[in-house]
């Protein structure tokens, strides 16, 4: 099993655009190699006569009518708690020239 070092820990972290404290890097360091100790186990597990499935439910996730719900008030209400808004639009500060 590979180990997560300072050096790759640091890339991560610029990758990440995480900023980890030095003095909670140890602890990162420990919880990350941790979790790599977890994964090694799974992967001592045989799978190879299991079949691969994507849902836990047979047949598949149960689907709904899609049918079209109109409320015409939800707009009114959503731009009832905006700074600025005209003919149900919100009005912003302009960000392009």
């Amino acid at each position: 099993m590979e180990q997560i070092d300072k050096k790759l820990l640091d890339r991560l972290q610029t990758l990440s655009k995480l900023n980890i404290e030095e003095s909670k890097k140890s602890d990162v360091l420990n919880d990350l190699n941790r979790f790599l100790e977890f994964v090694d186990v799974l992967n001592e597990l045989d799978v190879k006569d299991l079949e691969a499935t994507f849902s836990t439910l047979e047949g598949g996730a149960p689907l709904r009518k899609d049918i079209p719900i109109i409320q015409e008030d939800v707009s009114k209400k959503i731009l009832k708690n905006a700074p600025k808004s005209l003919d149900n639009f919100f009005i912003v500060p302009k960000i392009i020239e």
